[in-house]
């Protein structure tokens, strides 16, 4: 006869089949990026301006009407977000081929230049081949175009937005009920909300004070098209770690093509002074805190969402990482060590005189 068989021990996951299910979870993310982008900066702008529901009912505004508020704010930033960033890239489209002849002039110094450094004809004449400021209007010209393109996202968007804003006015009764038999869920969730709203007004604020110092320094030192790179600045601060580089290219080049090298390096000094101080030495330690993750986390964050899900990604790249957190991390209390390794902070120290609760004499540790 053969024995009895124990009591079955649950199934462990291997390291190996945990890294094998996230890169097929990940693809997937990555194979519906263009549609995940556009649904969940739906989802980051109805989390944004919830409060104005919640302040409204508390003064007794009937959940219609806020509703109603909540719903036209929204609309209200989607339509400007939409309309800045197509009257950046025809402006832009329209300005640079009147700088043509300037373009030639300072090919023509280049040359000059490396003729007298000994570079030979044949070398610059390929280099010059390379470059085509024809390929750079072009390139304006298909962006514009792209924009244009998404109008059927932008009605994807705005229908989820009308469901996301009529359920959101019944949403905190549905997390107090949620509460009472799912406390993590709870938490996690409103983890991720309240996390998200710091985290994009300390972008905000830290942003239109970059946008505001940018613009006039550009306008001081005369280069053209200085409030729309001052808007350029405050959109691209929501990009964590690089939104700098991407805000100093434009102004660098125009002001390279506008009054040439000397120009140029004024505009580079002036925003790495500006930039460098508020975006990448002070900004990040109040995102840090805000949100609670390290700097570290926030810029491999931004060049995996980059990656997965597009330049949409990058833009809402810790908003995304917040919700991954809350359903990775905050919603299993088993996987709350994690936090200590991706915090900003350290954590207190543990009192050395505690018990330490290991199945010693105490008995088990509790759940």
């Amino acid at each position: 006869m053969t024995a009895a068989a124990g009591p079955a021990r649950p199934a462990r996951t291997t390291p190996l089949i945990t890294a094998a299910a996230a890169v097929i979870v990940f693809a997937g993310i990555a194979a519906v990026g263009g549609l995940i982008g556009p649904l969940f900066l739906a989802l980051v702008l109805i989390v944004a301006v919830a409060p104005i529901a919640g302040w409204l009912r508390r003064r007794g505004v009937p959940r219609w009407l806020a509703t109603l508020v909540t719903l036209a704010a929204v609309y209200a930033i989607l339509v400007g977000l939409v309309a800045a960033l197509v009257y950046a890239v025809a402006e832009l489209a329209a300005v640079l081929p009147t700088y043509a002849g300037r373009v030639n002039v300072l090919l023509g110094e280049a040359r000059q230049q490396l003729l007298a450094l000994g570079v030979s004809p044949d070398q610059i004449q390929t280099a010059l081949d390379s470059f085509d400021l024809t390929s750079v209007i072009g390139f304006l010209q298909g962006a514009l175009g792209q924009l244009t393109g998404l109008l059927s996202n932008l009605l994807l968007i705005l229908g989820v937005l009308l469901f996301m804003a009529i359920d959101s006015a019944t949403f905190p009764e549905r997390l107090r009920a949620l509460g009472r038999t799912r406390p993590h869920v709870v938490a996690a969730l409103t983890s991720f909300s309240h996390g998200t709203r710091r985290y994009l007004a300390v972008a905000a604020v830290f942003g239109l004070a970059i946008a505001v110092l940018d613009t006039v320094v550009l306008l001081v030192l005369g280069v053209p098209l200085a409030v729309l790179f001052g808007l350029l600045a405050f959109v691209a601060n929501f990009v964590p770690n690089v939104g700098f580089l991407i805000a100093l290219a434009p102004p660098a080049l125009f002001a390279l093509l506008e009054g040439g090298p000397g120009l140029m390096v004024a505009v580079i000094v002036s925003f790495m002074v500006i930039n460098v101080l508020l975006q990448t030495i002070i900004q990040p330690r109040f995102v840090g805190d805000a949100v609670g993750l390290s700097v570290t986390i926030t810029f491999l964050a931004l060049v995996f969402w980059g990656f997965v899900v597009g330049p949409l990604g990058a833009l809402l790249a810790m908003p995304l990482t917040l919700l991954a957190k809350a359903l990775l991390v905050d919603l299993d209390p088993r996987m709350h060590w994690v936090e200590v390794l991706i915090s900003d902070d350290a954590p207190p120290e543990a009192d050395e005189q505690a018990p330490v609760r290991a199945g010693g004499e105490d008995g088990p540790a509790g759940p």
